[in-house]
């Protein structure tokens, strides 16, 4: 990467950050507030005309069909019966930057936020204050800022926050410190104890992604038979860069992993002869351009799909013959996509693929025959939602 790309790369990542923090509300009246984006003050420098928000972080339906979409800086937006709300501070939800959605088993809704870990619960009035609750002040050790948040199999609730991993209960928080590991070079973004991103694979165990010390891993049943649980994987194990951005687990056991300044990479999920042999580098390997890279994300057809910093956005597709390029296509404004800072993908359960990032909402469309690639389309408050 260039300074003058890696300079862009910070700066895009920091406006989404700053902008959060600090964009305030414009208050009016309360129908204006709930169904007209362009009633909140947003900088102009951020505000793209005709869209649902400037920013789009994260995209989840629920168990009932509703669809949620994360923001920065226009808190919550949720798409349902036809009707597209907008919930704020007003309503309970904490502020900023809006990084997370995940569902628990009872239904209830939980978004992490700049301020705190907030709560919907369906079984209050949707359009009540009471539907929302924010648990601000998770401890001393962590601030409200989240970065990631998941449910694991168990139901606890993890948290990445910029001050390290916390564990909620749903009555109180604790914090779960993780040991670092030793690298060479500490280049850090934001913080050295932020976690950007929590996974658990299918074994349980959970991986966390680090602002500058890699992949940390922590193995619960080790830790219960009395034996080590953490374990680390850096770039000295083969990790593309220690700045992990993103995780995902495939179909297949696979975890995919992107990252700020080292791209794409894959960690096999079978055994290996060794531990460096377990990585497969696209990004180095001049298989895919584009040094951040962000939004895993697998699709019904077990295609993943993910965005490359100024490059757009591409999907692996495992069923194809080779496993080099060929695998890889890539979409960008040739094909209809009118940014190049997706940083999130989600599939409904009635096929509509979606992609959220800067300059707002946007859909996938295939063509007839899937394997030819399709077009993208810009959503506002009008749709097409359907």
């Amino acid at each position: 990467m260039t300074l003058n790309s890696r300079a862009i790369c910070l700066l895009l990542f920091l406006s989404a950050f700053l902008v959060s923090c600090n964009g305030q509300v414009q208050k009016h009246d309360e129908e204006d507030k709930k169904t007209n984006p362009n009633s909140f003050w947003v900088d102009p420098l951020f505000f793209i005309e005709g869209q649902l928000a400037a920013w789009i972080r994260n995209i989840y339906q629920d168990r009932s069909g509703n669809l949620w979409f994360a923001t920065n800086h226009y808190g919550i937006m949720r798409y349902s019966n036809d009707t597209l709300v907008y919930f704020d501070e007003e309503d309970g939800v904490g502020g900023g930057r809006v990084t997370g959605i995940v569902e628990d088993a009872y239904g209830k809704v939980w978004f992490g936020t700049y301020y705190g870990l907030t709560r919907f619960d369906p079984q209050h009035p949707a359009s009540g204050i009471s539907a929302f609750v924010n648990y601000p002040n998770a401890t001393k050790r962590s601030p409200n800022d989240i970065w990631s948040v998941i449910i694991d199999t168990k139901g606890n609730i993890w948290l990445g926050t910029l001050k390290g991993v916390v564990q909620f209960d749903g009555e109180s928080f604790t914090s779960f410190p993780l040991p670092k590991a030793r690298v060479s070079d500490t280049t850090t973004i934001l913080s050295y104890d932020r976690i950007s991103c929590i996974l658990e694979d299918k074994n349980g165990i959970l991986w966390f992604g680090t602002d500058g010390f890699g992949i940390c891993r922590y193995d619960p049943a080790a830790d219960a038979a009395g034996q080590e649980p953490f374990s680390h994987l850096t770039t000295e194990d083969g990790l593309c860069d220690n700045n992990v951005a993103d995780l995902l687990e495939d179909s297949e056991g696979n975890i995919w992993i992107g990252t700020m300044f080292g791209g794409l990479c894959r960690y096999k999920g079978s055994p290996a002869s060794d531990q460096g042999s377990r990585f497969t580098n696209f990004t180095r390997d001049v298989v895919i351009e584009g040094d951040e890279v962000y939004g895993l994300y697998e699709d019904k057809l077990g295609r993943i799909w993910f965005a490359a910093e100024n490059q757009g956005v591409y999907h692996y597709d495992p069923w194809k013959k080779h496993s080099g390029k060929d695998a890889f296509t890539k979409f960008n404004e040739a094909d209809g996509l009118k940014t190049g800072g997706i940083i999130c993908f989600y599939e409904d359960r009635e096929g509509r693929f979606w992609l959220g990032g800067w300059g707002g909402l946007f859909r996938y469309v295939s063509s007839p025959n899937q394997s030819e690639g399709g077009s993208f389309i810009s959503v506002t408050k009008e749709g097409p939602w359907k």
